[in-house]
């Protein structure tokens, strides 16, 4: 299923209320340009979860940990195989949410494959607002 919303920053808990109507314990697949917002909804869903960590895009360091259950990584960089290769497809079995920023087919099949829950959001820039696109399976 597919649900599309275009918001101003300003209104992006509707978003995430909508994003944690559909998963509370798995995995966030995030798409979306440079500057979209994908690491600014991570903020928002944490800050939503009661979380205090300041939230930063894990670009560099491939996977942040914010509280005892929110796990952010960007595979922008390194790609699936070194994402695996690392042994971060154990971590996704963590309970918690875990946002994956620039996601890929490869990666979607790995969760398919192995029976991890995910949903995909695209994150598209229009001027001062976002097109967020939620696919659910």
């Amino acid at each position: 299923m597919k649900k599309s919303y275009i918001l101003e920053l300003e209104d992006i808990e509707t978003i995430v209320n909508e994003i944690l109507s559909h998963i509370t314990n798995g995995v966030v697949l995030l798409k979306g340009d440079l500057a979209s917002g994908k690491t600014t909804l991570v903020k928002a869903i944490a800050k939503k979860l009661g979380c205090e960590d300041e939230v930063t895009s894990p670009t560099f360091s491939l996977q942040q940990c914010y509280g005892e259950n929110i796990f952010h990584y960007d595979i922008y960089n390194h790609g699936f195989e070194h994402f695996v290769s690392l042994g971060m497809g154990e971590e996704l079995e963590k309970d918690g949410l875990h946002f994956i920023e620039w996601a890929d087919d490869e990666l979607k099949e790995f969760l398919e494959l192995v029976g991890i829950d995910f949903i995909e959001i695209e994150i598209l820039k229009l001027d001062n607002k976002r097109k967020y696109e939620i696919c659910t399976h």
